[in-house]
């Protein structure tokens, strides 16, 4: 249920409201825009089925929320939600690129890549400390070691972090080290995990998961919302279909059916979708022709000998190559990079 705030109401006749429906046992989240206050009130919704809310003082008008997912969806919000990361800011006119190795390997190789991705225009350093793996003989990260190169490359350049969570044991960890916590694809329904990173303050990016729908993305997504948490970053990676060429299916069409659906920025993360660096700089031009918010990229300075997902990776110079042109893509249809 929404609650549309008159302009003029003062803020005692809103925490009147607000009080009022937490005493019916709902969770209350409040939306403040540019032109109205909106109060969501999430959970039972019978419980208000007696009582009027629309006569209580500073009460505009009260609307039901048809979509199964609440907070995130545009009926509650109808403003687009900006995130700021350390004065990034994600979801407004300025397309953000998120770059760096799958994994750390070395401190010397991390901060070589995050320098030449700097460069180039990348705001915010991505890499792999824990690496979720299909094999258990896999290289699967390096841990509380790979957090710390990733917080002294921080220091070094001033980009911040963005590093995936896979254990909820491990949250208190990521919110020392890391900047935005990602949940992978494997993890998008894990339900636990999804609740507490609802809990703390930091974004969250959330991958789709391998054969998710999108109200299913979308549900995952209020899981964390309903938790407190609407600092959530979508992320379109590709699904699984028939199709063998590549990795999985970049299903571009996701960016403005999710724009269309929801006030959360969407991001598009070309290199797991593909699995081939040569399809990375296409994908990411159609990407952000097609409204995309960023991307997500892996580049390393050594793909050949990489630990983790080399062959998708690319190299600094074709990433230089590929923001010169993601500039001239982004100033055409009225954004920056």
């Amino acid at each position: 249920m929404i609650i549309v705030i008159k302009k003029d109401a003062t803020q005692a006749e809103v925490d009147h409201v607000v009080e009022k429906i937490k005493s019916l046992g709902l969770a209350v989240h409040i939306s403040k825009g540019k032109e109205r206050t909106i109060i969501g009130a999430i959970g039972d919704e019978s419980a208000l089925a007696s009582t009027p809310l629309e006569i209580m003082p500073g009460v505009e008008k009260v609307m039901p929320i048809l979509k199964p997912y609440k907070v995130v969806s545009k009926e509650f919000r109808s403003e687009a939600t900006v995130i700021d990361v350390e004065g990034r800011k994600i979801g407004g006119a300025e397309v953000q690129v998120i770059a760096g190795p799958c994994s750390v390997e070395t401190k010397e190789l991390l901060l070589d890549c995050a320098r030449k991705v700097k460069k180039s225009g990348a705001r915010i350093l991505r890499g792999g400390a824990y690496k979720p793996r299909t094999s258990p003989y896999s290289f699967q990260g390096l841990g509380e070691e790979g957090l710390k190169y990733l917080a002294y490359v921080k220091r070094e350049t001033g980009l911040p972090i963005v590093s995936e969570l896979m254990d909820p044991r491990d949250t208190e960890l990521f919110c020392e080290y890391v900047d935005v916590i990602q949940i992978g694809a494997r993890n998008m329904q894990n339900f636990r995990l999804l609740t507490e990173v609802g809990r703390v303050k930091k974004p969250i990016l959330l991958k789709r998961g391998l054969a998710a729908t999108i109200k299913e993305f979308l549900m995952s997504t209020e899981y964390i919302a309903s938790q407190g948490n609407t600092d959530i970053i979508l992320c379109e990676r590709g699904i699984r279909t028939f199709e063998t060429s590549t990795r999985n299916t970049l299903d571009l069409s996701a960016v403005p059916v999710l724009k269309a659906e929801t006030h959360l920025p969407v991001f598009v993360d070309p290199s797991h979708a593909t699995g081939k660096w040569d399809l990375v700089a296409p994908l990411s031009r159609a990407a952000v022709a097609v409204g995309a918010d960023g991307l997500m990229i892996e580049v390393h300075s050594d793909p050949e000998n990489a630990l983790c997902d080399g062959e998708q990776s690319l190299k600094p110079d074709k990433f230089d190559s590929l923001m010169k042109d993601l500039r001239a893509i982004a100033a055409a249809i009225g954004r920056t990079l």
